[in-house]
């Protein structure tokens, strides 16, 4: 524990959580009052005699003067000497410091961590586990014979005749992430592994694009709408309405395993006072470690994965420049595979279209049930679940120069347009692990090698891409489309 940080949550004394209760209702009256007077842009502000005295009517006799130190540290309250006894405290972010405080506006003590994580993770395990000895125990050679046939266009297709040409290719990375989910290693010509297919997943742009539906209903299911699961089943944790710092006590519970968080508005959890740096660290895979007003979440390694929905306000149909105005576009940027979706005019038509169509039941997802059969199988068997150990062999996936030449080519083409490039080296690494991922989709193509090789098909699919995303970032200014 570092010094002032106070007792661990949960070990705090009455005392202590008492004080804070009465705190954050000064912290509340406070705000009200900015917003009732005349001057309502002027910060909040209490004075510690008014704290003291509210302590002694609720006869609370513990010193806050630790708890205002802390709190003052964090950058919560700005301290100005009134007098030789007496001090204001300004309050900067009113709302995150009652979260900070454990207590929400109504003076209720809130619960920071999501109850019994432990039992969430053993039902998810459950249910992969069921799932894939129903699939061993009667769907093994159909599977097989469905991998036989199944590549990156045959998938292409059923996704661009479910949803057409503008919407498919999100549906289709969204499905190849739950593929990279295995975090198959990738080995360099040389035979050293340079990194893994496993990818966070960010779609980010504005509103009614079709971003939750792309990670959430099509990979976890949606029965009222009538669409069934793509994903893989007990591997995919939603996190719609847990606050980030619900989340980060949540993490814990999966250090050394992997799972896919699925974040419908991760744009709030950037707006929690002290959260950007601390969901880097998740993003990036290192080390967390939070220290909160009573004491400190972690130290844990996160290995898991996100898909996200980022919600942003643009001022044209293709402005990227209006969108990467926002100040975690380039946290995003340089840690998750980001598609930025602009609400062009073709999109808008295909939404709604492809809406009717799903409300008259004119879509039929006929391969979804092969689909994840094939993923659920894949992932047991590179993963190495206990059930097909020793029944088919985990195989690396090898890379070599080809794929990397055809890249090269887009990136110059792309370098050709202006000396100061808005794409990111990052972009063309994100290429390379979506081609290494669509090549288990070929994982059961009659060959039996140490290595998964990638084709032509895979190559052209990550050069399309590649070719695309660079152009959503080159696009001009207030395009309509």
């Amino acid at each position: 524990m570092t010094p002032d940080s106070g007792p661990p949550p949960g070990e705090e004394t009455e005392d202590e959580r008492a004080v804070a209760r009465v705190l954050a209702a000064i912290v509340a009256d406070a705000s009200r009052r900015r917003v009732g007077s005349a001057g309502r842009n002027a910060p909040a502000q209490f004075r510690l005699s008014e704290l003291r005295g509210r302590l002694l009517r609720h006869r609370v006799f513990q010193d806050p003067a630790k708890l205002l130190t802390r709190l003052r540290r964090r950058g919560f309250l700005e301290e100005i000497p009134e007098g030789r006894s007496d001090r204001i405290y300004l309050i900067r972010a009113p709302g995150e410091l009652r979260h900070a405080l454990g207590i929400d506006a109504a003076g209720v003590e809130r619960i920071a961590p999501v109850p019994d994580e432990t039992a969430e993770v053993h039902a998810m395990d459950t249910a992969y586990f069921h799932a894939l000895k129903d699939l061993l125990d009667h769907r093994l050679d159909a599977t097989l014979q469905f991998g036989r046939e199944l590549s990156i266009d045959r998938l292409a297709t059923y996704l661009k005749d479910l949803f057409g040409e503008e919407l498919y290719p999100d549906l289709l990375i969204a499905l190849l992430q739950q593929y990279a989910l295995s975090d198959v290693p990738l080995v360099a010509p040389t035979g050293r592994v340079t990194g893994s297919t496993g990818f966070h997943l960010a779609l980010f742009g504005p509103p009614g694009t079709g971003k939750t539906f792309s990670i959430d209903d099509f990979i976890r299911g949606n029965p009222r709408r009538g669409v069934p699961a793509h994903g893989l089943p007990g591997r995919n944790r939603y996190c719609g309405g847990i606050t980030p710092v619900q989340f980060l006590h949540v993490g814990a519970a999966y250090t050394g395993r992997t799972f896919n968080f699925i974040v419908p508005e991760f744009n709030d959890w950037f707006k929690y006072r002290g959260m950007v740096e601390p969901l880097k660290l998740v993003m990036e895979q290192r080390e967390v470690k939070w220290e909160t007003t009573w004491g400190t979440v972690g130290p844990y390694t996160f290995r898991s994965f996100f898909s996200v929905n980022y919600n942003v306000r643009t001022s044209g149909g293709s402005d990227y420049w209006t969108t990467i105005s926002d100040p975690n576009f380039a946290a995003l940027e340089d840690r998750m595979l980001l598609r930025f979706h602009p609400m062009t005019r073709a999109r808008f038509r295909a939404v709604e279209e492809s809406a009717e169509r799903l409300e008259l039941g004119e879509i039929d997802f006929e391969l979804s049930p092969s689909l994840q059969d094939h993923l659920l199988l894949v992932h047991a068997i590179q993963a190495g679940h206990p059930l097909v150990l020793g029944r088919f062999p985990a195989r690396p996936i090898r890379l070599d120069r080809t794929l990397y030449g055809r890249l090269r080519e887009i990136s110059e083409q792309g370098l050709a347009r202006s000396a100061q490039p808005n794409f990111s080296p990052r972009l063309k690494s994100r290429a390379v692990q979506l081609a290494a991922t669509a090549g288990l989709l070929a994982f059961f193509h009659g060959t039996t090698g140490a290595t998964v090789e990638l084709g032509p098909r895979e190559v052209e699919f990550a050069r399309r891409f590649y070719e695309a995303e660079i152009e959503s970032r080159t696009g001009h200014r207030g395009h309509g489309g």
